[in-house]
């Protein structure tokens, strides 16, 4: 995976706090049981604390560092993309929502651009407060994808996958899919508290790993507009295996049995390994959103 050395990254699209303190509330899930819980729940790579009951209340203020944000200051070009793994996350934000602004157009709308917020430990947001235990996710009620770069280390060395960029890549595109499906108005489909391989839950999430592989089939020929050049210049068929892969170790069966030791479909909400690796390819082979309707 492999960025253009010379385009400008617009580091406006991602809000670094990482190590700012998160002022007053408690964390809607913190570490041991409650962490367990949230995994067995499918948090992962799903949308804001809310969906599943667990905000702390009235959102608070979100937190704000005193400084200037790391990514601000060291990630300026493509260059520093293929060094690092903060200005690489902004690259991919930056090419993810190139894609969809075209995509957006090309179909006669309008996208409206979501930003990406760095945390450490826990943040608060318009969907209540999180900590790191839930894994990314996108809050609709503010329109960001929350992430703890933490985790990425976490998906390798505890869930077991190879990891890789485009493995975190992966991750980030399935939460800008929960944005677009906001903006088409879908996501609300998975609001009716219904558990379920066959639920509205698991198919919300399984078109977001669609809309994932939309963006990764055409990033390589969308063009950035600082160069005109796509900002993404290379995939490789090991960074698709890495994404597809780690699609599948965060599939509801795998933590499950790894979790609790069995597997129970009737609590699936993002749906199984095989589900979440077909979804994902289905959109990275056909490159067409229209192609990732999971509600047939």
């Amino acid at each position: 995976m492999q960025f253009d050395d010379d385009a400008d990254l617009d580091t406006s699209e991602v809000e670094d706090v990482r190590g700012s303190r998160v002022p007053g509330g408690r964390a809607t899930i913190g570490g041991g049981i409650a962490g367990l819980v949230a995994l067995v729940l499918g948090l992962i790579f799903g949308v804001g604390p809310d969906q599943l009951g667990l905000s702390s209340g009235d959102p608070e203020p979100a937190a704000t560092s005193s400084s200037a944000s790391e990514v601000q200051q060291s990630c300026r070009t493509g260059r520093d993309a293929n060094t690092r793994e903060d200005c690489r996350l902004v690259a991919v934000v930056n090419s993810t929502q190139d894609f969809w602004k075209d995509e957006f157009t090309r179909r006669g709308g309008r996208y409206t651009p979501a930003s990406t917020v760095l945390f450490t430990g826990r943040v608060n947001t318009a969907c209540g407060t999180a900590t790191a235990a839930v894994g990314p996710f996108y809050c609709p009620a503010d329109r960001r994808v929350y992430l703890d770069l933490g985790f990425f280390e976490e998906l390798r060395t505890k869930f077991g996958a190879s990891g890789g960029p485009f493995a975190q890549a992966y991750v980030v595109a399935h939460e800008y899919g929960h944005h677009i499906q906001n903006l088409t108005g879908t996501l609300q489909k998975a609001r009716d508290g219904q558990q379920g391989a066959n639920s509205n839950a698991v198919r919300v999430e399984l078109q977001a790993d669609c809309y994932a592989g939309v963006w990764a089939h055409n990033a390589t020929r969308t063009p950035d507009e600082s160069t005109g050049r796509p900002l993404l210049t290379s995939l490789t068929d090991q960074d698709i295996k890495d994404g597809l892969d780690a699609a599948a170790v965060v599939g509801d069966d795998r933590i499950q049995e790894k979790v609790q030791g069995r597997v129970t479909p009737e609590t699936w909400t993002h749906g199984s390994a095989r589900q979440r690796q077909q979804w994902l390819y289905q959109g990275y082979r056909t490159g067409d959103m229209a192609q990732c309707n999971t509600f047939r």
